[in-house]
């Protein structure tokens, strides 16, 4: 894939700066010339089980407790990474997930049958991200009894809920957040507690169940350790921090970093589920920003290709690698009423409209998509207050196999892997077999139990 090679050695990702590549069809001088795009060759299934290794690597893990750790401690010789994300999730009782700690790499992939919990796992990494953006609980949670555990029982008071949390690794190093939410008999965020090397820098409790805040010490380092005020109780208090702590002492700015940075490594994140039903048909032009089901497909590719040949041709190889037949580009064409049609050039002045595509063809078309472009062409709230060359996009990918053959898979998790390895994307997704992925390099898989 030299295209999407080229694409991520250049730092490539979706930015203002781009708009200065010359627009896709003008001819371009340099190594394209003269090559010819093939597809990857695509690696024999691997055996699912006798393969191991470290995350981010090909690793895998049953994700059993007596097998997951927590992350290590900070260690002053470990160069920490530019861009924070996460590298832990923590499901201490969510769902059917019961003291569950997974390790995330930058492209992780979670298998196991049906009922292990595999979307459940994206679904708590999505609400977290919601809750850093300053979403209210109430908002994030709106099917709140799914993700009540089904062994809780109410107390004396006629109480239930459950406990989620992550680790980001950033700047400041490792920084740990856990969050207990009740469900029952009002929902509310009861407890909050956010830690860095092991010292406890915000923590929130509920202290009064008749009023609608929690209360709330943060770590100031000064002749006072901490101080306590009044917090909403439908509220990340994490990302509610920077804007109430002033940062005059040491320790504050030490607990205003760790926040940022678990915020930061929150929010930016697009759940994408491209629906093939939805990308056959025309679209008006619009905002040119991709939506999750990728129905404005044609719209965006309109968009790219012009702002961008450099990424607009790492798509093209992205396309010709999973689709049958030859592929020489990519278009959206104005029909006679206005709308876009996107279209495969098949070369010699044949192209083929997306409704002729297969399901998988065009799943692979949103997916690549979504992994050569950055947050600037996608329908997601990503914080503006920080550069973006120092965010990274997460892609959550439910059902990430669905209608792909082996080919498109491998190709998508290659795009994947190098896209990561530039640090401005990462990809979490959940397959109903995993058997194919074990042992690829940079991919971790954590395979589920029932």
């Amino acid at each position: 894939m030299w295209g999407a090679k080229r694409f991520a050695r250049e730092g490539g990702f979706y930015g203002p700066g781009m708009t200065n590549s010359p627009p896709a069809g003008e001819p371009m001088s340099g190594p394209m010339d003269g090559v010819r795009l093939r597809a990857p060759r695509v690696p024999p299934p691997r055996g699912r089980r006798g393969e191991s290794g470290a995350p981010g690597s090909g690793a895998t893990s049953d994700a059993r407790p007596s097998e997951v750790r927590p992350s290590d401690a900070h260690s002053s010789d470990v160069r920490r990474p530019l861009r924070p994300r996460l590298t832990e999730l923590r499901l201490s009782a969510y769902a059917n997930h019961r003291r569950r700690v997974y390790r995330l790499g930058p492209v992780t992939l979670f298998g196991g049958r049906s009922g292990s919990g595999k979307s459940g796992v994206l679904r708590a990494y999505g609400a977290l991200s919601r809750l850093g953006g300053g979403e209210s609980v109430r908002e994030v949670f709106g099917d709140v009894g799914g993700c009540v555990p089904v062994w809780a029982r109410k107390d004396a008071q006629g109480r239930r809920g459950f406990r989620i949390g992550c680790t980001a690794d950033g700047p400041e190093g490792p920084v740990t957040l856990d969050v207990a939410v009740q469900a029952e008999p009002r929902m509310r965020i009861v407890g909050e507690r956010l830690s860095a090397g092991g010292t406890v820098l915000l923590e929130t409790a509920l202290r009064d169940p008749s009023r609608p805040t929690v209360d709330a010490a943060w770590y100031t380092g000064g002749s006072s350790p901490r101080v306590r005020a009044p917090f909403p109780d439908d509220q990340l208090a994490t990302a509610i921090l920077p804007l109430r702590v002033s940062g005059r002492t040491r320790g504050q700015r030490r607990a205003l970093s760790a926040a940022e940075q678990m915020v930061v490594a929150l929010r930016t994140v697009f759940a994408c589920d491209p629906r093939p039903e939805a990308m056959r048909e025309p679209v008006l032009p619009g905002s040119g920003l991709l939506s999750a089901g990728c129905d404005n497909f044609a719209d965006v590719v309109f968009r790219t290709r012009a702002e961008c040949a450099v990424r607009h041709a790492a798509l093209v190889e992205a396309v010709a690698a999973g689709c049958a037949g030859p592929v020489v580009d990519l278009r959206a064409e104005a029909r006679t009423d206005g709308r876009l049609q996107a279209v495969l050039d098949r070369g010699g002045g044949g192209t083929t409209a997306l409704h002729r595509l297969g399901d998988g063809e065009l799943r692979h078309l949103g997916l690549a998509l979504v992994l050569l472009t950055g947050a600037g062409v996608l329908t997601v709230d990503a914080p503006r207050e920080v550069p973006t060359a120092l965010g990274a996009l997460t892609l959550l990918a439910d059902n990430f196999d669905r209608c792909l053959d082996l080919n498109q898979r491998f190709t998508l998790l290659e795009l994947a892997v190098l896209m990561a390895e530039r640090g401005h994307i990462h990809l979490m997704g959940t397959v109903s077999d995993d058997s194919w992925a074990i042992g690829l390099p940079g991919v971790t898989v954590v395979h589920l139990e029932s």
